[in-house]
This record gives C-alpha cells, structure tokens and sequence, in this order.
C-alpha cells in the first residue's frame, strides 16, 4: 500500500495541473512540504527578493562565501576556498574551488563569477542594489570583477571595510550562475531572466525539477554537490495557502513539514508531532504612504505608536510566532536595540492627536497579505487604531499582489515585514534611515522610499557615516542612535520581531532555519 500511494504521489506531482490530493504517507526519500509560497515573484538570483524566493535560490545556488546550514552564523567558503583581502587597495581576491559543478555537469569557472555579476548589474533588477553599494555599475563591472582562470579578483570602492565586502557578496544576487546553460536561452537581450524564472543553473545542493508559481517547487538532491550530497533525494514544497489545510495535512500523514501554522494551531499539534522553534531576523512593521497628505502628520506617526496592542497580539494569535521589537535592526544580532518604550495607551494617542489638531476620523486603506497570521493583525489594529478614529480598511492580497503595490508606492497604509539582504546593521538601515532622493523615477529597494518618506538630512549623512566607520564600538553605538531616531519618529511603526515554529513529523530530522529566508537549508534534513 505504501508503494501504491508513493506511485500516485509521483504521478500527481509530475501531472502539470494535477491539484494537490491528500495520500496517506509520503514517500522514503522525499520531504513533503506545506507552506504558503504566493509571495513569490521572481527565481532568477538577478531578480529574486521575496522570503521564499530567497530560501528557493539558498537550495539551489552558491556564493563565493556564504552561511551554510552547519552554522549560520559563520561566514564560510562556497565556490571560493580561499581568499585575500587587500584593504588599502580595496580589492580581494579568491581561489575558486577544484573540481565544482553546475547542475548542467559545468565546471565553475572565474568566468561564470564575472558573468554572473555582470548580468545582476545590467538588468538592474530590485537586488542590483546591494552589489551596487561595492561601486559597480553596468558600465563598470568589467573592470571591477576580474578573472585568470579560477582566481577571481573582486575590487571596490567606497570607505568600508573587506568585512563588508563579503557579507555583500554572500548575499542572494551574488550567487553564481552557469554562463554556458544561461546564455543558450537569452531572448530579446534579457540575460536569460525568463528563462531562468522557470529553470535553474546554479551548483546547489538541490537542483530544480519544477516550479509552478502558487503551485509547486519540486527541487532533486545533487549528488556532485561539494560538500556531499542531501540526505533527502527530493524536496517537494505544495502550496497550500490555509493554515489549517497545512495542519490536516500534518496530522495525517500527507506531509512531513508544515511552515505555517498558527500559534493556536501549534499548540493543538498531536504529540506524534514535533514542534522546532527558531529565532528569525524579520521586523514586522505598520507604515504610512507619505505620498497621502492625511498621514504625513508626525503627530499621527507618534500616535500609532500607542495604538498597537503589542501585548494583546504576542499573548494570544502571535504567541510563539513574534515577540514585541521597536526597533529595525533585529535582536540577538550585534548593535540591535532592545529598547520597547511603547505601550497600547488608546487615552495617551487620542491626546497627542487633539495637541496636534489632527482632523478625525479620517479612513486609511491597510494592505495586507491574505493568511494567517497577517489577517488577524490586520484586525486587532483596525479595532485599537478605531478607538482614536482612525478606521483602517483591510484590502487583502497575495503575497506577490501587496509586494508589488508597496514598491509602486500606491499603497496608503501597509502591514508588511522586512529582513536584512546580508549580515551587517547597514542592511537593514539603509532600509529604514536613509532616502537621500525621494523622486517617484528614483527607485529604492528600501522600505523609506517604498513610503516615500524623505528622511531627515542628517540621518541620512549619518548612516553613511556608520557605513565607513571602521572603529567597531563607534559603528555599533551610531547603529544605535539611528535605530533610536526611526523609533521616534518616523512613519514606520515597528512591532514585533519574528520568531518561527514549524510543525514536521516525528521521523524528519536536521531542518536547518537560520535567522533569514537566505538560511533555509534541506541538505542536512534526514527522514526516518
């Protein structure tokens, strides 16, 4: 029987349209996994900046350096085993490993590291940012990223160290891509983004078999990889966008992972049923479009912030799933802010808001993804926030469909969350503290142009200032103040700080879900 319905399963996966049917076990060898995956809209590593696309392009690629699933927090060789960093003239210089290979049977060359920055840097894509921080341009990359054979030498400009370097270059768009596969498949000067929207070419440790978009990932074990091949031979990632379809699904047996439950949910799992928690790095924000002349008040901005029932949310639908941060750098990591001044005190805004001579009631639109838990905090705000005339209307959408309203910055007020792109507080504050141009045709991957919030001139010289700071105790007390201003003052909102349960059958061992979408790892994962 069991072999029947690991047949079916196949068969259903491997059917193009089949729906998702419930078998009662999953296959040896294979992890089956729910979780919500709509907020994709993009896989090629040139494009990709959601959360799951970010775990998708983890499995599937490497980085000359990157966090690897044996410890997260420690900055390991990928496709480089070495490397010599020159910093007073700002170059480093890596050795590439012997022996890798693309999915396609490739071998990794220096080659294929230029070309792959090169294409980030000429589609110029949402993550073309964050190389473009080193000083490289479409014009200019030639000369900065160089290769002989396989020594690859990386040069830079800017007043920052070679630690911030590598932490750049360990990020999602610097992972390297296979030129040859690539370059078989451009049309009309695209670099292959189309065509890599759909397919993969990297040298992960998982190759892509499929992926469906709101449908199905379905991802094969490389048994080339360098570091060994995955313990699983596939990972197959469902949609399934109800939480309490996921649970049902775990409870009997139809999957062996479910990566979105609710608190309450968790809480009620069977004890045939394991529950793993772990700390992430997303802060979870309420934000105000500046561009809507009703919310440009700071005395509204000040007000919101006594009108989230933090509690009243991390002790119920939230609790095991976030807890109360104020700030935009995440706790546990070096120079976060832990303070949280701000309490639910509906009497305190509603004064704040007469001192101002705010004109109330006014109605704001709130976009919000459409699933749990993001719906019921859209409703436990639209309740507080309507004590002090401010009524929100909840307009959900898909993951993809609020993403990109947010960066077309036609949103009015929004419900979202953010993570760093790479491991440094600079990340995360050029996100919420700097916006030196804040014109509509000068797009910024950050959640202060997103708002359109032209941050005060100096925090922006500021953050700037915390970038070249190479004294580290200097750099961390500057990353404080910035987090302590955009706390203050600004028309982002931060509550909470994400900490995730995964519900996964008893059997299914070594997941590994570092603090961001970009540490997702399967390749330790054992079933037995």
């Amino acid at each position: 029987m069991k072999l029947l319905r690991a047949a079916l399963f196949s068969t259903a996966i491997a059917l193009p349209m089949m729906p998702f049917a419930a078998f009662a076990a999953t296959p040896a060898g294979v992890l089956v996994v729910a979780q919500n995956i709509d907020d994709i809209v993009a896989i090629d590593p040139a494009q990709a900046y959601e959360f799951t696309s970010g775990e998708l392009v983890n499995n599937v690629y490497d980085r000359l350096v990157q966090y690897d699933a044996e410890d997260t927090t420690v900055l390991a060789p990928g496709l480089a085993t070495e490397w010599v960093a020159d910093d007073a003239a700002k170059t480093i210089t890596f050795t590439l490993r012997d022996g890798a290979k693309f999915h396609s049977g490739n071998p990794v060359r220096g080659a294929d590291v230029v070309y792959s920055m090169t294409r980030v840097l000429k589609l110029n894509l949402t993550p073309a940012f964050i190389l473009t921080q080193l000083g490289w341009t479409a014009d200019n990359i030639g000369e900065m990223v160089v290769a002989d054979g396989n020594t690859v030498t990386v040069k830079y400009t800017g007043d920052f160290s070679s630690a911030f370097v590598l932490n750049v270059l360990a990020a999602r768009p610097a992972s390297i891509v296979d030129e040859m596969t690539v370059s078989q498949h451009v049309v009309n000067d695209d670099w292959g983004n189309a065509w890599l929207n759909g397919n993969d070419a990297g040298s992960g440790p998982f190759s892509l078999q499929a992926y469906r978009p709101a449908e199905i990932i379905r991802l094969a074990a490389n048994p080339d990889y360098f570091k060994g091949a995955p313990k699983v031979d596939s990972v197959i990632i469902q949609h399934v966008a109800e939480a309490t379809t996921q649970q049902l699904l775990l409870e009997t047996g139809d999957v062996d992972m479910a990566r979105n439950l609710t608190s309450d949910q968790i809480a009620a799992l069977p004890g045939t049923i394991k529950v793993e928690t772990f700390p992430q790095a997303a802060v979870h924000f309420l934000s105000f479009n500046q561009k809507q002349d009703a919310l440009t008040n700071p005395a509204l901005w000040e007000a919101a912030r006594y009108l989230v029932d933090y509690e009243g949310m991390t002790t119920t639908f939230l609790k095991g799933q976030m807890e109360v941060h104020q700030a935009f750098w995440p706790k546990g990591f070096p120079a976060s802010l832990d303070e949280t001044p701000f309490t639910y005190d509906p009497k305190k805004a509603e004064q704040i808001l007469k001192d101002a001579g705010v004109t109330l009631p006014i109605t704001v639109e709130l976009d919000v993804i459409n699933s749990a838990p993001f719906t019921d905090m859209a409703q436990s705000l639209q309740a507080s926030f309507g004590e002090a005339g401010i009524n929100f209307e909840i307009l959900p959408g898909t993951g993809a469909q609020v993403i990109t309203k947010y960066r077309e910055r036609t949103h009015q007020a929004m419900l979202l969350y953010w993570g760093p792109d790479f491991m440094d507080p600079h990340s995360n504050a050029k996100a919420f503290a700097y916006n030196a141009n804040n014109a509509d045709d000068a797009y910024a991957a950050t959640t202060a142009w997103r708002n359109a919030w032209a941050v005060p001139e100096g925090m922006n010289a500021e953050t700037v200032a915390a970038l070249a700071e190479a004294d580290p105790a200097i750099r961390s007390g500057m990353y404080l103040d910035l987090q302590r201003k955009v706390q203050e003052s600004s028309p982002i909102v931060i509550m909470f700080q994400a900490t995730y349960q995964v519900g996964m059958a008893a059997g299914v061992s070594g997941y590994v879900n570092g603090a961001t979408s970009d540490f997702v790892f399967y390749r330790l994962v054992n079933k037995d």
